[in-house]
């Protein structure tokens, strides 16, 4: 399965490398962080750190990659609750991330989203995204 035949998102910003699982209510996927996006030459030099924001931009990805084909539009991140950073993620780190839909209502969709790393929790989210038209 491709993930850009999921998700409008391209490079420099998609964060999905592949779609390792994906059920009616969960998906698994992965990304192998590699050091040589352009986020790290301001985050920080000589100490690249992948900023929390991204990692939560993966997540949202994966959210929109579990419930695409549902219906047509585009998926918007509507809130951002609970948002936990318990590790630092840097270059050669593989993310593999997990997110769960909670719930639906009409075009509201709620979900919780973990990140592992090497089996650790990095970071964990819960979020929820309105499908709109595009």
């Amino acid at each position: 399965m491709n993930i850009k035949d999921l998700i409008p998102q391209r490079e420099p910003f998609l964060f999905i490398d592949e779609i390792v699982e994906k059920g009616k209510d969960k998906i698994l996927t992965s990304y192998l962080v590699k050091g040589t996006e352009d986020f790290f030459k301001g985050h920080f030099p000589g100490n690249p750190i992948m900023p929390g924001v991204l990692l939560q931009e993966a997540l949202f990805q994966t959210g929109a990659a579990l419930i695409s084909g549902n219906s047509e539009g585009i998926g918007v991140v509507t809130k951002v609750s609970n948002a936990k950073f318990k590790s630092l993620v840097r270059p050669n780190d593989n993310l593999c991330m997990e997110v769960i839909l909670d719930d639906q209502l009409l075009n509201a969709y709620y979900f919780k989203g973990k990140i592992r790393v090497n089996g650790k929790i990095v970071a964990a989210v819960d979020f929820n995204c309105a499908l709109i038209q595009n």
